[in-house]
C-alpha cells in the first residue's frame, strides 16, 4: 500500500521521538546502542544489597547519583520531551496547550509522594503542556499512547505528547526490590537490573502532520489495555490471560497470515513471572507473528525502564525501519505492570509503506 493509502487508513501517526536512557542522551543514539548490543549495566557507586554486595544498575551518564526525587525525574523527562516536540518548531501547538499523556511509576517505596502534581506543574511551565499523569508502571507508556491515539481520533486534539519517565535509583526503592528478591544478583538469577530513563513521542493527526510538513515516522494501527487478575507477588498462577487479550485486541484488525508481525518489543527483564506469562500468552496469539518468540528485549542493554518502557520501544521500532533492518512493516509493542495492566500497541513503520 502507498503512503497516501496508509495516510487514509491510519489517521494517527508518530511525527517526533525523544529519549533519554543510560545508553544515550537522544533517541537515535539509544536505539543504535541497543541495535549494537551495547550494555550499560554497572555497579552503583555506593548502594549495596542485604549481603553487602554492590547492586547492578543502569544509570544516566550525565546526572549526579545524588540527584533524587522529582528533580531527577524532571531532569530525565525534560530533554526527551524537547526532542519529541522539535518537529513542531517555534509555533508549537498553537494557542492551545498540547495535551500530554505521561506514564509514571506505580505506588512503591521511594516514589515521591507528590510526584504527579509536582512533575505536571514543572512540565506545564517548561513546555506549555496540559499533562495527564498515568501512574501505572511498565504499561503506562503504552497506555499513554492509547489515550493520545483516542484523543486525536475523536477530534479532541490534532497533536499530543505521549510517553513516560521512571527511575528505580532511589534508596528506598532499591531496598524494596532487594527485600522482594527482584534485584538481579549472584543469589537471584531471576531478578532484573533497575534502570532509569524517559521516552516520548509526538503523535499527530496524519493529515495535520502532512499539512505541517512533519515527517511521518510510523502510523498507529491499534492499541489495547487489559487487566491480568493473577498478578506477580501473589499465590495465583498466571497463565497469560490478560497479556494474550491485549495482544489479541491490538492485532484483531490484521488480515492473517498476510499481515503477520515481524518485529515485537517488550519489557521482559529476567523475572521468571514475566517470562512464563509471555510463554502462555504466546501459545494463544502465535498466529499473528512470524516468530512470536523472536522478541526484542532492550532491558538486556539499558536495564528495566519501568514506565518509560513503551515509548522507548517506539524509538527502537522506528529506528529499525529508518535504518533498513526491520524485517517487515508491522511492529508490536507490549508491556505488563505489577498492578495488572497489560498494554499493547501496533505500529506500521513508514519506511516500509510500500509492500
Amino acid at each position: 500500500m502507498s503512503n497516501a493509502g496508509l495516510d487514509r487508513k491510519y489517521p494517527v501517526c508518530i511525527a517526533g521521538l525523544g529519549a533519554r536512557t543510560p545508553l544515550g542522551l537522544k533517541a537515535q543514539a539509544s536505539a543504535a546502542a541497543v541495535r549494537g548490543g551495547i550494555g550499560a549495566i554497572r555497579e552503583h557507586p555506593y548502594f549495596v544489597d542485604k549481603l553487602g554486595e554492590p547492586i547492578s544498575v543502569t544509570i544516566d551518564a550525565v546526572l549526579s547519583p545524588n540527584l533524587e526525587g522529582v528533580e531527577r525525574l524532571h531532569a530525565l523527562a525534560q530533554p526527551a520531551i524537547a526532542e519529541a516536540l522539535a518537529p513542531l518548531g517555534k509555533s508549537g501547538g498553537g494557542n492551545d496547550p498540547i495535551p500530554a499523556f505521561i506514564g509514571l511509576p506505580e505506588s512503591r517505596p521511594g516514589r515521591p509522594a507528590m510526584l504527579e502534581s509536582e512533575l505536571a506543574a514543572r512540565l506545564e511551565k517548561d513546555f506549555g503542556l496540559r499533562p495527564t499523569m498515568i501512574p501505572k508502571g511498565h504499561a503506562a507508556g503504552l497506555m499513554a499512547f492509547e489515550q493520545a491515539w483516542r484523543a486525536i481520533q475523536s477530534g479532541q486534539a490534532t497533536v499530543c505528547l505521549a510517553g513516560g519517565v521512571d527511575t528505580y535509583l532511589e534508596p528506598e526503592t532499591l531496598e524494596w526490590l532487594d527485600e522482594g528478591r527482584q534485584l538481579m544478583s549472584a543469589r537471584n538469577r531471576s531478578g532484573f537490573v533497575p534502570g532509569e530513563g524517559a521516552g516520548f513521542c509526538l503523535l499527530a493527526a496524519t493529515s495535520s502532520a502532512r499539512r505541517r510538513r512533519m515527517e511521518v515516522l510510523a502510523w498507529m494501527v491499534a492499541a489495547a489495555t487489559t487487566i491480568e487478575e493473577k498478578r506477580i507477588k501473589t499465590d495465583d498462577v498466571c497463565i497469560g490471560e490478560g497479556l494474550s487479550q491485549a495482544i489479541a485486541q491490538a492485532t484483531s484488525g490484521l488480515k492473517l497470515p498476510e499481515e503477520r508481525i515481524h518485529g515485537h518489543y517488550c519489557d521482559l527483564n529476567g523475572e521468571r513471572y514475566r517470562t512464563e506469562e509471555f510463554i502462555f500468552a504466546a501459545l494463544r496469539v502465535q498466529s499473528a507473528f512470524f516468530n512470536c518468540l523472536n522478541n526484542v528485549t532492550p532491558a538486556d542493554c539499558w536495564g528495566d525502564m519501568g514506565a518509560a518502557s513503551g515509548s522507548l520501544f517506539a524509538a527502537l521500532a522506528i529506528a529499525s525501519g529508518s535504518r533498513g533492518y526491520a524485517e517487515g512493516p508491522r511492529a508490536l509493542m507490549w508491556a505488563s505492570s505489577e498492578g495488572g495492566q497489560r498494554s499493547a500497541v501496533l505500529l506500521h513503520l513508514a519506511t516500509h509503506a510500500i509492500e
